[in-house]
């Protein structure tokens, strides 16, 4: 798609809808995120004016669902008043509940965007403490007319193909496929992929009910070499996004930790939300929410993983399983976690989704943990030793569908196999966390979300998109 065709199809959206102002400009503020697992430290990168304009719901101006570890505010100097907010996690966020933080600094970019204001306006920046309670943690004044604020051309915007065209971006969820590890020549392929992606996601409730809501965008600026670095193997490569395995020293977490490579790209589309294609066949991905979520797109588990991982940055919803290898240190204590599909159990009588129990099924609730858990650890030994032995990708697919054919067979003949209830073990703990559900794509390669995990995405989309005001 050429720039002037892009530009008539980005005017004729926007002028769609005549009830509505013009939108504001996308203003957007780099910054790096330093500290170990005691302090942080936030330090200015720059202000940056985006070249599209602000395609963000601007009747929500508020986060209502506050799904993340830190938040932002945008706040009028003068009379405090909140102008427009966000809750989101990041990669430092993550990064110091490792190991690796108790021992030295490290130092992340990371980024937030809003809606350009007109006057001098306060970022302010919170973080979850105690209780989960938000507290400041940084504050910086910006002057929207600086000269020193940087001014972005849309670089890109003759490679953004749309895959699914649903209306003004200010009205709807605008979601960036964004691939990488992609050479010229295997473009096609990648649009192809990803075509094939976003009829899976669209496949799976509530996304399949609320397909009218979406956008979806499409970019991969060609690579020199196919595929992206996997360090555990000796395979480097200096792809355009930076994606990588390996992230936290886990084989199969994918990230990229070249923040502004990645939004350089991104502000030549008009986006919500970021999800990463990888040019590789290895099993792996990751999600962080309101950052990004990644998904090896050659994968035969790609569904799953694009899905899943998605859950995860769009809802901000937990990791429900808990036998697998992470990177992140146990908790001292047990808390009630902030994201909506696990708990702590700590107020049975007050459960999160009470309003999907019923009478009948006791709190918490009986499923055959032991089973599952002799099969899935015994699982997890085999997999991480067929890993170091760098088993032919082929092997490692035959193992992951064998653990999947056990857990349907095991669950299928559970009692409370159709219950919402608590079923221990979630939020990568064995004990102490429940799920909603016995099974869910958040605790195994399953294709469909549990009802609390539906709602919760509902949420999300009910705050990015005008339709259903």
């Amino acid at each position: 798609m050429r720039p002037a065709i892009l530009t008539v199809v980005f005017a004729s959206l926007f002028a769609a809808s005549v009830t509505f102002a013009a939108p504001p400009a996308t203003m957007r503020l780099d910054f790096f995120h330093s500290g170990n697992a005691e302090s942080e430290l936030f330090s200015l990168d720059q202000v940056v004016f985006e070249a599209l304009p602000w395609s963000g719901n601007m009747h929500q101006p508020i986060d209502k669902t506050l799904r993340g570890k830190y938040m932002f505010e945008i706040v009028d100097p003068e009379s405090g008043v909140v102008a427009w907010s966000r809750s989101f996690s990041s990669i430092y966020g993550e990064w110091e509940t490792t190991g690796e933080a108790r021992r030295i600094n490290r130092t992340f970019h990371e980024s937030i965007r809003f809606p350009a204001q007109s006057s001098s306006f306060e970022v302010v920046l919170k973080k979850r403490g105690d209780g989960n309670v938000f507290g400041e943690i940084w504050r910086h004044t910006i002057e929207p007319d600086d000269y020193m604020n940087h001014h972005e051309s849309a670089m890109f915007a003759d490679e953004v193909v749309a895959i699914h065209n649903s209306g003004d971006p200010a009205q709807k969820v605008d979601l960036l496929l964004l691939g990488d590890g992609y050479t010229a020549k295997e473009h096609d392929a990648f649009i192809a992929r990803a075509k094939e992606l976003t009829d899976i996601l669209f496949a799976t409730s509530p996304f399949k009910e609320r397909k009218g809501d979406f956008n979806i965008w499409a970019i991969a600026p060609a690579s020199d070499e196919s595929g992206i670095s996997r360090p555990s193997t000796n395979t480097y490569r200096d792809s355009p996004v930076g994606a990588t395995y390996d992230a936290f020293r886990s084989e199969r977490y994918v990230l990229t930790f070249d923040n502004k490579s990645m939004r350089r790209i991104a502000s030549s589309v008009p986006y919500d939300f970021i999800e990463i294609l990888t040019n590789t066949g290895t099993y792996g991905g990751g999600g962080i929410y309101g950052l990004f979520s990644t998904a090896a797109a050659n994968s035969e588990w790609a569904p799953y993983l694009f899905v899943h991982e998605f859950g995860h940055h769009f809802a901000g919803l937990a990791d429900e399983y808990y036998t697998s290898d992470v990177s992140y240190e146990n908790p001292v204590d047990i808390v009630e976690p902030y994201e909506p599909n696990v708990t702590a159990l700590l107020d049975p009588e007050n459960l999160k989704w009470k309003h999907l129990v019923a009478p009948h099924t006791p709190i918490p609730t009986a499923w055959p943990k032991a089973e599952y858990e002799e099969h899935s650890y015994a699982y997890q030994k085999k997999r991480n030793a067929m890993r170091a032995n760098n088993v032919p990708e082929s092997e490692m697919n035959e193992l992951f569908h064998f653990t999947q054919n056990f857990s349907d067979k095991l669950f299928a003949a559970a009692e409370y196999r159709d219950a919402v209830g608590a079923f221990e073990g979630a939020n990568y703990e064995a004990k102490g966390y429940y799920r909603s559900e016995q099974n869910c794509i958040m605790f195994t390669r399953s294709s469909d979300f549990c009802r609390v995990c539906q709602g919760a995405i509902s949420q999300v989309i009910d705050e990015y998109s005008l339709a259903h005001e």
